[in-house]
């Protein structure tokens, strides 16, 4: 109890002064989870979108590539992403621009992309196939193209959607395996949030260790509050755009 207290006062104590390696290791966090996000969000809908809306030879094959990729261990992606990219790996050898070396924050972003994005597809998925199935079919009855009956039908789904990002976005924020993996836990490079809570927490300093993830729950706490709010917003968009439709013209709604 006395750490947690103390923990708690360390934690209120580094973010009023602005501790500079607080700052940094926070920005660090923020930075390589939002570009992991925003990658397999990228990459996750649309792939989402295109398994439930599509029947295609192979598809339960493609469902069960995709939950096995939503309950991989960190580590398992995070040992796959250290050989890729090892100097004795095929990628390793190539030295191109794009392909990120060990030990860098490009090699961490990799790896929280790769466990994000099955996430993010596989709640797409599940949200796309929920929404009413005679939905595409009469929107392309009336003239509507494939891309406009799909995005249409993923506006329907967007609470389900939204859902998708926020676990894509849990299953990264919080990681640790994969990131000290690829990432190394160096000073001023490649540590973050969670590396530096097991750093401290090895090292004895659990009031710090417990300041930090105070820090951090914080943090996950109003980005998932964010989203929650966005997601409440389109919600209400959407409901008032139904009602005008639904309205007479020159009539207004009650």
């Amino acid at each position: 109890m006395n750490d947690l207290i103390q923990g708690f006062l360390q934690a209120i104590r580094l973010i009023l002064t602005g501790d500079p390696n607080l700052t940094e290791i926070v920005g660090l966090s923020l930075r390589v989870s939002g570009l992991a996000l925003l990658f397999s969000t990228v990459l996750g809908i649309p792939l989402g979108a295109l398994l439930g809306l599509t029947r295609f030879p192979g598809r339960r094959f493609a469902f069960a590539l995709i939950y096995t990729g939503m309950g991989l261990p960190p580590v398992v992606v995070g040992l796959f992403v250290y050989l890729m990219l090892s100097r004795s790996s095929p990628l390793g050898q190539l030295d191109w621009p794009v392909i990120p070396a060990l030990f860098t924050p490009g090699a961490m972003i990799l790896a929280q992309t790769l466990i994000a994005f099955p996430v993010v597809a596989g709640f797409t998925m599940v949200a796309v196939m929920e929404v009413q199935p005679d939905l595409r079919q009469q929107i392309l009855s009336l003239g509507a193209t494939p891309w406009q009956a799909a995005r249409t039908v993923l506006s329907e789904a967007r609470s389900g959607v939204m859902v998708a990002i926020i676990a894509g976005f849990g299953s990264i924020i919080s990681e640790v395996g994969a990131v000290m993996m690829v990432g190394g836990n160096i000073e001023h490079s490649t540590r973050v949030l969670t590396t530096a809570i097991v750093l401290e927490t090895r090292k004895g300093n659990f009031d710090t260790a417990m300041a930090l993830g105070l820090v951090l729950l914080g943090i996950s706490f109003l980005i998932n509050l964010a989203l929650l709010l966005l997601q409440g917003q389109g919600d209400w968009e959407g409901e008032h755009l139904r009602r005008r439709r639904r309205t007479p013209m020159g009539r207004k709604s009650a």
